[in-house]
């Protein structure tokens, strides 16, 4: 499954926060940002705060995309 967060970005839009000041405020790079923006990876630990920041849930910022037609791998 591939991640994506187009719902972070839509989300920092409706609470008019910058991606600096998300990174300021969550402790992390811009590294980090970039990677968002990518859909790469990014750790458990940075969702984590990037929720506390934002105080939403994990989906509220994730999405999980099939990246094989939608078939998952059991």
């Amino acid at each position: 499954m591939a991640v994506r967060y187009n719902k972070l970005f839509k989300l920092l839009i409706d609470k008019k926060i910058s991606n600096a000041e998300l990174a300021e405020r969550s402790g992390f790079s811009a590294n980090i940002i970039t990677r968002l923006k990518k859909d790469s990876y990014v750790s458990l630990e940075s969702i984590e705060k990037i929720c506390g920041v934002l105080d939403c849930g994990v989906d509220d910022i994730l999405e999980f995309i099939p990246n094989d037609g939608g078939k998952e791998n059991d």
